[in-house]
């Protein structure tokens, strides 16, 4: 009888903490989208200032396609983006590899200073970059912001990188090579299909990264390369007109699209990879 009631205790209790755990993650969450929830809904408001609901209209969506310069400063900010993420990806990749497979000098050394452009605060490596084109005689414009933002990601793709090659299983490609395969047929048909759902939340991640930033990108953008965000930062003194908030949602929209076809991909090449692998032993 006591025993049961124990029991009875601690379902209860069980109970109980699975009802404020729920609460909480549902205040967690709340806490971080209603904030976007609301940024969608005054996209739809018929006032041009956002301080109260006058109706619904989708007048700001027509003027962002037809009158609006936001669309071309999201244009640049894809630009730098995309190449900045290439450009990170195939550096961080490298290194990650070469971090992960060979023993050479300062290997520790070079491993711990990635987390120096994660940890110095970005006004810090804003300046820095700036001085360092400046000293070059380099001019500021697209390429300074490209060079600039793959600096930040690189080593965001690394420590994804690294940590994705290390959870990997060496000897399927000892058993590759054993077959007569070379390291280069061995990297293109077995190593890289295992590192390409990795290789894309690098990559998701870089891309991220660098259409988020202002900082980095006030610095060294120069007076004819200047991004979405640096161009919002400015509208801040003015006021932000609605056509802000329906470039935003459609952003939202897109990212939320990216996040799930990223997840299909990943799964459909860890699924093929793993066939090819076993169709090629």
């Amino acid at each position: 009888m006591a025993g049961e009631k124990r029991l009875s205790k601690r379902l209860r209790k069980k109970r109980l903490w699975g009802r404020v755990s729920n609460v909480y993650a549902f205040l967690v969450y709340l806490f971080i989208y209603v904030p976007i929830i609301v940024m969608v809904i005054y996209s739809f408001n018929d006032q041009k200032n956002n301080y109260y609901w006058n109706g619904f209209t989708t007048e700001w969506y027509e003027k962002l396609f037809t009158n609006s310069d936001l669309v071309g400063y999201l244009g640049i900010s894809l630009i730098v983006a995309v190449a900045a993420t290439i450009i990170s990806v195939i550096i961080g990749t490298i290194g990650a590899l070469g971090l992960v497979r060979f023993e050479f000098k300062l290997k520790s050394v070079i491993s711990n200073s990635l987390y120096i452009p994660i940890v110095v605060p970005e006004v810090v490596l804003g300046i820095s970059l700036l001085m360092l084109f400046e000293i070059a005689n380099f001019p500021l414009g697209m390429t300074t912001m490209i060079l600039s933002h793959a600096t930040f990601c690189i080593p965001f793709v690394v420590i994804i990188m690294r940590g994705r090659i290390a959870g990997m299983d060496l000897s399927i490609e000892e058993a590759s090579m054993d077959l007569g395969a070379n390291r280069l047929i061995t990297f293109f048909r077995v190593t890289l299909p295992l590192l390409i759902p990795g290789i894309m939340s690098g990559a998701f991640m870089s891309f991220t990264l660098s259409i988020d930033d202002v900082i980095i990108s006030n610095f060294v953008a120069g007076p004819y390369a200047t991004t979405l965000p640096v161009k919002i930062l400015s509208m801040v003194k003015t006021g932000l007109s609605p056509e802000v908030n329906a470039l935003t949602t459609l952003m939202v929209l897109v990212l939320l699209v990216g996040i799930l076809i990223n997840n299909a991909v990943q799964a459909l090449l860890k699924k093929r990879a793993l066939t090819n692998i076993k169709s090629y032993f």
